[in-house]
């Protein structure tokens, strides 16, 4: 063999390890949320003026098969061009999503949780500059034998209005990883059970469509892929 030929393939082998390399080093982006979604918000109640609120959620997440743990960011912003004044957002689970825990933030008394939800926290912010946005860790759990739903609702201090809000939007996947360490789920997404008899979601709460806060006896209605928070809300105690 002359050493020219020998050096093509030599080189056609380097250069096939290197593209392989490549090839191999995406997946290593795979878990990568990429920039958060307002998919599924909705503005309901009109904000001062100068004042335009909106949130986020992570158009992907991924729960442990084990431990049915994840992990979500939420995001509120204020796209506005003057500061907000004192809001908060509740951070609320419902069906299979269950929240656990959102950093500084307290956790929503069962009797002024919205009929149909399972947990909740709220987040008191004492102002939100123009242009700025304040991030959550959530720390949650998601059945994968069920559907899973999050809200995030912007609201006055006292609750009496809601400036913006997100959901009850779905997490899930059609397509269940039950042998695998980890599922991932698209936001948006209804989830499809792993179960052989997955064909009928379980259902809890009072159906998709007509949430009313138990405490207080006003409605959330969905509207599209999102829903109306309550206008008014009976005080916290």
């Amino acid at each position: 063999m002359s050493s020219r030929h020998a050096t093509a393939i030599t080189g056609s082998l380097v250069a096939a390890s290197f593209s392989a390399v490549l090839i191999l080093s995406f997946p290593a982006g795979a878990d990568d949320t990429g920039p958060g979604s307002a998919k599924g918000g909705k503005a309901v109640d009109e904000a001062p003026a100068g004042v335009r609120l909106t949130t986020l959620l992570p158009e992907r997440i991924s729960v442990d098969n084990a431990s049915q743990e994840t992990a979500i960011t939420a995001t509120v912003k204020n796209e506005g061009t003057k500061d907000s004044g004192k809001i908060r957002v509740w951070v609320v689970g419902f069906d299979g999503l269950t929240v656990k825990n959102v950093q500084g933030c307290t956790t929503i008394a069962e009797k002024n949780l919205p009929e149909g939800s399972n947990s909740g926290f709220s987040c008191p912010i004492d102002n939100l500059a123009a242009g700025a946005s304040k991030s959550y860790d959530v720390e949650a759990t998601f059945d994968l034998n069920k559907t899973g739903k999050i809200c995030l609702p912007v609201q006055t201090s006292d609750g009496k209005k809601t400036f913006w809000q997100q959901g009850p939007v779905p997490f899930g996947t059609t397509n269940p990883s039950p042998n695998a360490p980890a599922t991932p789920l698209l936001l948006g997404t209804d989830n499809t059970p792993a179960a052989p008899s997955g064909d009928e979601l379980p259902k809890t709460g009072v159906g998709r469509d007509l949430l009313p806060l138990g405490a207080a006896g006003v409605s959330l209605l969905a509207a599209g892929t999102a829903g109306l928070w309550w206008a008014r809300r009976r005080p916290e105690s």
